[in-house]
């Protein structure tokens, strides 16, 4: 069984850059070595951990692999080559924040973690420890490797909160620039509410002729017959008794029930037929019958409501949030390029640093979001 609210990586980006893999192990002085890839300031980044990543972006796109399949699949490897360059630069990068992390003293404590494991199984379902190993054994993990899994996660978080996206603020004129800017935003569209009277026809079908399919036609007299029942309606309406009675005892729409009451509506969505009716209507007249391709219907004007731009001072809060969604990637990606160019990172892998610095170079020619 899946264990949910466990995320082994960050988002992958979509990339293009070729990389061919390396070897898993080397043999030196008869013992398997793990095979380093990349020094980041002294902490090393292994194939193995590679290889996790590879496998937990295969998963995320329903892609499930093995190690020997990185190896012996075709189609995964070509996959993969589109993947890795991204992937390597997320594991830099977070290698990258976790060290500041613990720089600034952040650690997952015993209680902070045994906190986080019976939300899980709470969220899981999952009543015994036993339920629990088994279900991160599904996965592949280990209480260990969950634990560097949450631990990282909370790491990065709290580097990004304090030292990214707690910084960021707006102004009252930058505020009120954006506003000025962006006025449909904040724009209500105009409403209208109406009570209605459908009269349906039913569909006609004519088996004449000698034609082996029905064919759609009109019964000219049912419809004269339809259309003076509406305006029957319609004229016990305008003499004065009330609609919603009018309506349950005639209309064959659902707002029947609740005496012809529709809306509010946008005025937008509204059919061109029905709107042209109604545009004409001052609040309580009542249409005239129109044809729609319900039936005969005719509407009253209940209410009505323009569209009106919100004052500042009640969506400033609102413009707070665009914003802040707006730069968080921005000052995000800022603080990730200082982190990079204060690091001592020594590659081990000609092919991945290509990939990495391709990939690199790719995020700086992406445009950022425009306020």
């Amino acid at each position: 069984m899946p264990v949910k609210g466990v995320c082994t990586h960050m988002r992958v980006r979509t990339a293009a850059a070729a990389l061919s893999l390396v070897a898993l192990v080397s043999p030196v002085g008869g013992e398997i070595l793990e095979q380093i890839l990349v020094k980041v300031n002294g902490d090393i980044i292994t194939k193995t951990d590679l290889e996790q990543r590879q496998i937990a972006a295969l998963r995320q796109r329903n892609q499930p692999a093995t190690e020997s399949d990185l190896r012996s699949d075709e189609a995964l490897k070509k996959l993969l080559a589109d993947l890795t360059p991204e992937i390597i630069v997320e594991v830099v990068d977070e290698t990258l924040l976790m060290q500041r992390g613990k720089e600034l003293g952040y650690r997952l404590s015993d209680e902070q973690f045994k906190s986080i494991i019976e939300n899980i199984k709470k969220e899981n379902k999952i009543e015994s420890d036993g339920q629990f190993d088994a279900a991160l054994k599904q996965e592949g993990m280990t209480m260990a490797d969950l634990r560097r899994t949450l631990e990282r996660q909370m790491l990065i978080q709290r580097v990004q909160q304090t030292e990214v996206f707690g910084r960021i603020s707006i102004t009252e004129e930058e505020a009120r620039q954006y506003y000025a800017r962006h006025p449909q935003d904040f724009t209500s569209a105009a409403t209208v509410t109406l009570r209605e009277v459908l009269i349906s026809v039913p569909e006609q079908t004519d088996l004449s002729g000698g034609s082996k399919e029905p064919t759609r036609g009109i019964n000219v007299g049912l419809e004269e017959e339809i259309e003076a029942k509406a305006n029957a309606a319609r004229d016990r309406i305008i003499g004065g008794e009330e609609f919603a009675k009018v309506a349950a005892e005639f209309s064959d729409a659902a707002s029947k029930a609740n005496g012809g009451l529709v809306g509010p509506i946008n005025l937008d969505d509204l059919a061109s037929d029905v709107r042209g009716a109604v545009d004409k209507l001052r609040l309580g007249e009542v249409s005239g019958v129109i044809r729609t391709p319900r039936g005969y219907q005719f509407f009253k004007l209940e209410s009505a409501m323009q569209s009106a731009v919100a004052p500042f001072e009640r969506v400033r809060d609102q413009i707070a949030e665009k914003v802040f969604a707006q730069r968080r990637q921005g000052e995000f990606d800022k603080y990730l390029k200082k982190l990079r160019s204060e690091a001592i990172i020594e590659w081990k892998n000609a092919e991945l640093k290509k990939a990495y610095e391709q990939r690199l170079a790719a995020l700086e020619n992406t445009p950022p979001a425009s306020e």
